[in-house]
């Protein structure tokens, strides 16, 4: 079942998204920025435990991220990401964003769902203010991609 986030799962969604931040395949979310953002969150959840999660941040006017998108190491390939994907856009459409990008490691999986490879610079400098705090900044090997909605 897909649903809103809760305060309550934080901490299983910080120890999903750091499991693998922790293998350098993602990057890792702190309890504070978790809880600053439980709106953006959606999560998969099945017999009451957190198997998926995926955030959906508003990041300008026409503009949403696709971002801390993680499913346990177990139940991958059973199309829980692709399900929390298309949450996250269907909720972009409620919203009236126009466009939503990713910036990832897993460029394929996107691809898969009808997101495009674009440059960096196609994103506006205002989406930079998180990169800017990252240890991996500016030497980042994410991939931007988007889609327009």
């Amino acid at each position: 079942m897909i649903r809103k986030a809760t305060i309550s799962d934080i901490k299983e969604i910080q120890d999903l998204i750091n499991f693998y931040a922790k293998q350098d395949r993602m990057l890792p979310r702190s309890l504070n920025e978790l809880y600053e953002n439980i709106r953006d969150f959606f999560v998969y959840e099945e017999g009451g435990k957190i198997l998926g999660c995926c955030g959906l941040h508003i990041a300008w006017e026409n503009l949403a991220e696709i971002k801390s998108l993680a499913v346990e190491e177990s139940q991958q390939k059973k199309g829980i990401g692709e399900k929390l994907v298309k949450e996250a856009l269907d909720d972009a459409r409620k919203l009236k964003v126009k466009r939503v990008f990713a910036l990832t490691y897993a460029p394929v999986f996107f691809e898969k769902l009808g997101f495009k490879r674009i440059e960096h610079a196609e994103l506006p400098h205002k989406i930079w203010s998180e990169c800017i705090k990252c240890v991996k900044f500016p030497d980042c090997a994410e991939n931007a991609l988007a889609m327009d909605i």
